[in-house]
């Protein structure tokens, strides 16, 4: 059986690949790129289920990187427990071809708790007292404090949060998804995986700040840059936005790196991505909507509000570019629908035939899931009032917001002295007091790229770039191709 590195580059997509890529674009020339028909819904979770089991979300149950918990009556987001997703991973088909196959799962999602051999996951502790410490889960425990010993302390506010993407004093704008490279040598030089799954984050932090190109866009041809077209390559060049040039450039030196260091090991490296990201500029508020219909249950505690789901008729658990919409009151499904159809900003309403066809139909979606149009996306917001919010608004909390929630990339531009607070309150965190550290703004229109439906362009979707053309003949492939692709690449000579 043969040897692969799957690097997935987050965010990548044909139409960043060019001047400022030369390694990533040299490696298209010498292989050949192909497009991946996004995942539905497009985001994180969903995509890597699809590509690891070879199944759709009405198979394996990942309808989103998070999703209402019915029995709980509790919005669940970014659980890590590998049991979430039902059907035959990658490593346990291949395992039964080959007893001595193993496989290292570096910083995909689900990696808790897996039946891979070898996983590293960020994972704080959470003390009684209180206190958030960060931390990573390995399997085997060994690797946890071989790797920290060798490779230092994983830089964890740089792989989430204002500190991913940028210089602080928390780390290089490329820390997390630097750490995790070197991880993948150490993962290698210890135990030789016949697969290694990576994970580098780096280019979706300053893709959703930004937005990948300088408004306004336009249309541009979708060849493959293998077939040559140095103009095509110019043209795309010259619309990005020029605030993601430095995370391209320093992406591409990242991943050529482990392309040489695994291509020295006699390894095939395969790059893939998850989804591609595309300018926004409306974000789109379905809680408070349905609160001004008088559906959605707000609660007050010490002064703030919450959102109550299980009591509420009609609420959103909002996910980027898509929204699982979930009826307490089923009678409220056709003016919910109706209401949905005609707001904008709103692309489609998906009903339970139209979750048939997408592949979607799990007792874990929405009633209804709506999916924004080009430019908008949405979010988790329900209060009203900013003084009104949750404390966890003004934090980042990825757990415990009843939606995912992009403006925690953004400082807030309000405040007075930013880093001055941000030291104060990490002085106070270590001198052992409670804190909370709110410095996340609320307002959603800082957010200038997303995903999740299906871009209108083939360039902007996600790609599978292989060093072996023979292997994959169609310009393009669905989402549970890649399975089989990744099967062929590991069986055939």
């Amino acid at each position: 059986m043969n040897r692969i590195a799957v690097i997935n580059v987050v965010g990548l997509t044909e139409s960043l690949i060019g001047a400022h890529t030369p390694r990533l674009a040299r490696f298209v020339r010498e292989g050949r790129l192909v497009q991946i028909a996004p995942a539905f819904p497009a985001v994180t979770c969903s995509a890597q289920s699809n590509y690891l089991t070879g199944k759709p979300p009405s198979e394996h149950g990942i309808v989103g990187n998070g999703w209402y918990n019915r029995e709980l009556a509790e919005v669940q987001f970014w659980k890590q427990s590998n049991h979430l997703v039902r059907g035959q991973k990658i490593w346990e088909h291949l395992r039964q071809r080959d007893r001595r196959f193993t496989c290292a799962k570096l910083f995909w999602w689900f990696n808790m708790y897996s039946s891979a051999d070898y996983s590293i996951t960020p994972r704080p502790m959470y003390p009684a007292d209180g206190r958030k410490v960060f931390d990573i889960y390995t399997w085997p425990y060994s690797i946890r404090s071989e790797i920290k010993r060798d490779l230092g302390e994983f830089p964890f506010p740089t792989f989430w949060g204002p500190a991913a993407g940028v210089r602080t004093p928390r780390g290089s704008p490329a820390a997390a998804s630097r750490w995790i490279a070197e991880s993948a040598k150490w993962i290698e030089r210890k135990y030789q995986p016949t697969l290694n799954l990576i994970y580098l984050p780096h280019l979706d932090y300053n893709l959703q700040r930004c937005g990948p190109q300088t408004p306004p866009t336009r249309p541009v041809a979708t060849r493959s840059p293998s077939d040559g077209d140095r103009d095509r390559v110019r043209r795309v060049a010259a619309e990005l936005n020029p605030a993601i040039l430095p995370d391209l450039q320093a992406i591409d030196t990242i991943v050529g790196d482990l392309i040489d260091f695994f291509r020295a090991q006699s390894m095939q490296v395969v790059l893939l991505s998850e989804y591609g990201i595309t300018n926004v500029d409306t974000p789109i508020h379905l809680n408070r909507l349905f609160r001004q219909q008088g559906w959605l249950a707000v609660k007050e505690e010490l002064g703030l509000e919450l959102l109550d789901c299980g009591a509420s008729r009609v609420f959103a658990v909002a996910d980027h570019q898509v929204a699982h919409i979930y009826l307490n009151d089923p009678s409220l499904r056709v003016r919910v629908r109706d209401l949905l159809q005609s707001w904008e900003g709103v692309d489609r309403v998906l009903d339970k035939e139209d979750q048939v066809a997408a592949g979607i139909d799990h007792p874990r979606a929405g009633d209804l899931i709506a999916v924004a149009d080009e430019k908008s996306w949405f979010s988790y917001y329900y209060w009203l009032d900013d003084a009104r919010a949750p404390d966890f608004a003004r934090t980042v909390d990825i757990h415990r917001k009843p939606g995912y929630d992009p403006v925690e990339l953004f400082l807030d531009p309000q405040l007075k002295f930013p880093k001055l607070k941000i030291a104060w309150r990490l002085l106070k965190k270590q001198l052992g007091f409670r804190m909370l550290l709110d410095v996340i703004p609320l307002d959603a229109a800082l957010v200038k790229g997303s995903h999740g439906r299906r871009p209108a362009n083939p360039a902007d979707w996600p790609v599978f770039i292989t060093g072996r053309p023979e292997l994959l003949q169609a310009p393009q492939m669905e989402s549970t191709d890649v399975f089989h692709a990744l099967v062929r690449h590991l069986l055939h000579y």
